[in-house]
C-alpha cells in the first residue's frame, strides 16, 4: 500500500507546476529550442550575440502572446568552439528529446561535427554562423542556413583589394582548421581567377593567440594586405603586432571575426581594417526590420549595444517564428521540418531572404565596412 507523506505531496504539487513537455520539445503553452555554441573562450562574443539576437526575437514575439498560444524558450548550452564539446552537447539535446530544433550554433569545426548528428536524428537547425559552403548541401533539407557563403566574402574581399585598389601583394592568416581552409579556399579561388596567387600564407590553432610565428612569415613578402580568417582575439593580436613592428598593410577579415568584439579588443589599432559583413548596418533604422531590432533588443536588456552578430541573431529568430506560424498550431517536429522546407521568400522588412528546392541559403548579401578612429563602422563603396 502506497503511503503519502508531506514530501510527497510537495513533490508531486511541484511537477504539476512545471511545464508539461511532450515529444519533441512542444507543449500547449510553450516552445523549446536550443542553441549549442560558445559561451566563453575565444569565441564567446559571437556565441552570446546570437544568443541575444534570438532571444530578442522571442521575446517580442512572447510579449505579443506568442504563436499559436505558445511562449517561445530558447536554452543554451556552451561549447567552447570546441567540436567534442559540441558533439557532446547536441547529443545531449537529440537524446532527451525536450527540444524542437537547434538554432544559432556557431562556427565551421563544430557544426561540422554535428550537423550529420542533426540530420541522423532529423532535428531541424536553423541559422548556424558560419559561411562554410557543406551547410549549403542541397541534401541537407533539415538545415536552413540565414547568412551568405564564406566563398562570397572572400570573393567581395579580392574585388575590392585588386580591382578597386589596385594592390598586388596579398597574403593571408588563417585559423588552422576546417574553418579557415575553407577561407583560404575562397581566397585562392578568387585570386586564381584573376591569374593571381597569395605572396604569404600563415596559420594559428584554434582557441589560441599564437600569431607570432605566422607574423614572422608573412612579414617577410611585405605584403600590401593581409586578409584573415580567424577569431576576434587572435586576429586583434596579430593586428597589434603588426602595427608595433611597423607592417604597412590593409587588414581584411571576415564577418565571423565578431566585429564588436574586435574594434574594442583593437582599441585605437582597429583604424582602418575592413570587415565583411552579412547583414546590413545595424544602426540603420531606415531599414524597418533594423528599426524593430533595435527595439527588441532594448526591451530585453536596456543596456544592450546593437551589433551585427545580435542582428544576426535577431534575423535567425524571426526566420525560426515565421516557420513556427507556418507550421500551424498542430505543433511537431515534422510539421515544422515541413514548414522550414517550404519557407520561400520571407520579407522581414528591408531585408529579404530567399528559399527553395535545393536551396537551403536565405541570403547572397555581403556588405563591406571599415572600422572608424572612434571604433565605428563606415560602409565601403562596393566595386562599380
Amino acid at each position: 500500500m502506497l503511503k503519502f507523506t508531506h514530501a510527497t505531496a510537495v513533490a508531486a504539487a511541484c511537477l504539476m507546476a512545471l511545464p508539461a513537455f511532450a515529444d519533441e520539445g512542444v507543449s500547449d503553452t510553450t516552445v523549446q529550442f536550443a542553441q549549442v555554441a560558445a559561451l566563453d573562450g575565444p569565441a564567446a562574443a559571437l556565441g552570446l550575440g546570437m544568443q541575444q539576437g534570438i532571444q530578442a526575437a522571442f521575446e517580442e514575439v512572447n510579449r505579443a502572446g506568442g504563436i499559436h498560444g505558445r511562449q517561445l524558450q530558447l536554452e543554451s548550452m556552451d561549447d567552447g568552439y570546441e567540436p567534442s564539446r559540441s558533439i557532446d552537447a547536441v547529443n545531449s539535446v537529440i537524446e532527451s528529446n525536450d527540444y524542437l530544433a537547434l538554432i544559432g550554433p556557431v562556427g565551421t569545426p563544430t557544426t561540422k561535427a554535428t550537423q550529420p548528428l542533426a540530420t541522423d536524428a532529423a532535428m531541424p537547425m536553423i541559422g548556424p554562423f558560419t559561411g562554410a559552403g557543406f551547410l549549403r548541401d542541397p541534401s541537407l533539407t533539415n538545415v536552413l542556413n540565414v547568412r551568405a557563403t564564406y566563398d562570397a566574402e572572400t570573393a567581395a574581399w579580392i574585388d575590392h583589394l585588386v580591382d578597386d585598389l589596385g594592390l598586388t601583394n596579398i597574403a593571408i592568416l588563417y585559423q588552422d582548421d576546417g574553418f579557415g581552409r575553407v577561407g583560404l579556399s575562397g581566397v585562392t579561388k578568387a585570386l586564381d581567377a584573376r591569374g593571381m596567387s597569395l605572396s604569404a600564407e600563415g596559420t594559428y590553432t584554434r582557441n589560441t593567440v599564437a600569431v607570432k610565428s605566422a607574423l614572422l612569415e608573412i612579414r617577410k613578402a611585405k605584403p600590401e594586405a593581409v586578409v584573415m580568417v580567424g577569431a576576434y582575439k587572435p586576429l586583434a593580436e596579430f593586428i597589434k603586432l603588426s602595427r608595433k613592428m611597423k607592417m604597412d598593410a590593409t587588414f581584411v577579415t571576415i564577418s565571423f571575426v565578431g566585429s564588436k568584439a574586435l574594434a574594442e579588443e583593437l582599441g585605437p589599432d582597429g583604424e582602418g581594417v575592413i570587415i565583411s559583413q552579412v547583414v546590413p548596418q545595424p544602426w540603420d533604422t531606415s531599414l524597418p526590420v533594423v528599426a524593430e531590432y533595435q527595439a527588441a533588443l532594448t526591451a530585453v536588456d536596456a543596456n544592450a549595444e546593437p551589433g551585427f552578430v545580435s542582428l544576426e541573431g535577431y534575423l535567425t529568430g524571426r526566420v525560426a517564428i515565421e516557420a513556427l506560424r507556418n507550421a500551424g498550431a498542430e505543433l511537431t517536429r515534422d510539421s515544422y521540418m515541413n514548414a522550414l522546407s517550404q519557407i520561400g521568400t520571407v520579407d522581414l522588412g528591408g531585408f529579404s531572404l530567399s528559399y527553395g528546392p535545393g536551396d537551403n541559403q536565405g541570403s547572397d548579401s555581403v556588405f563591406l565596412t571599415r572600422i572608424g578612429t572612434d571604433g565605428t563602422f563606415e560602409a565601403v563603396a562596393p566595386s562599380s
